[in-house]
């Protein structure tokens, strides 16, 4: 009989995970950590990378720290570069970070895609690439990617955000049939609402708040610790014969209809249409 507990065992195992600062990427490395991984924490922010690479650490984990700006090509090659420095083998990668600037699409500058465009989706190519090819060569490994409901349900003023979020989605259908005779794996989770400091400044509406939690059949937000765990499991042996694969960890918002007056209420209360958000 198959010892399941071994399967989420990641004693000895090595990741990496991209936007580990804050929010999903921070609770994803805690998530993997906690399993038993040797983790490398990676961030734009180098220091909040290392503190939480502390705690780890404070914890008696395994846990180094990188910086590392995701919407820079040179910056994520550079980190794939490092785990042999210190680690005998790369089984797992994650990449979390994203970007959203709500605007309707005839409001995006050439500025505002580019920026949406680098982070989403460029950032998701390059990781694949550099993290990739060292996964073909020892012919193992996990990789994990972030999407969004936003790729299968739309608002006004969210959809270059949601086209490339649907981008990540067929990226990993295309890169998963590319390496998966090499044994490596490519999946994605797809969120809907998660609070974290990011979305503070919706969490602290109740009316906004109140009005997102009706659209999920939980009627809740997540946690950061809740998609992590899907992370773990994406990551894990328990998941051997998954890849090309969207794990959705949306507490059921796309199994439903769109609570009532949610365009209206969230196109009139979240600020100016240039206003950008982290979303993780």
């Amino acid at each position: 009989m198959t010892d399941n507990r071994r399967l989420f065992d990641f004693t000895g195992k090595t990741a990496v995970v991209l936007g580990a600062a804050s929010g999903i990427g921070k609770s994803s490395a805690e998530a993997l950590a906690s399993l038993g991984a040797r983790v490398m924490r990676a961030d734009r922010t180098g220091e909040g990378a290392e503190a939480t690479a502390a705690a780890i650490r404070a914890q008696g984990g395994s846990a180094i720290s990188e910086s590392c700006d995701a919407a820079v090509s040179a910056d994520v090659t550079a980190l794939a570069a490092k785990p042999a420095e210190a680690f005998p083998r790369l089984d797992i990668v994650v990449t979390t970070p994203g970007l959203n600037i709500r605007k309707t699409i005839v409001d995006h500058t050439d500025e505002d895609l580019d920026r949406v465009i680098n982070l989403n989706i460029k950032d998701t190519v390059w990781f694949f690439q550099a993290f990739g090819r060292i996964m073909v060569k020892q012919r193992v490994g996990s990789l994990i990617a972030c999407s969004s409901v936003r790729a299968v349900t739309i608002e006004p003023g969210l959809a270059v955000y949601g086209s490339t979020k649907a981008a990540i989605r067929l990226l990993v259908k295309g890169f998963a049939s590319e390496v998966g005779r090499f044994g490596v794996r490519v999946n994605a989770i797809t969120l809907s609402i998660t609070e974290t400091v990011l979305t503070g400044p919706i969490t602290r509406r109740p009316d906004i708040y109140n009005l997102y939690a009706g659209h999920t059949v939980l009627n809740r937000w997540s946690s950061a610790d809740e998609v992590a765990t899907a992370v773990a499991y994406l990551a894990s042996d328990v998941a051997s014969y998954v890849s090309g694969s969207t794990l959705f960890v949306d507490g059921g918002w796309t199994a439903i209809e769109p609570a009532d007056g949610l365009d209206g209420i969230v196109a009139l209360s979240l600020g100016s249409p240039g206003e950008a958000t982290l979303v993780r």
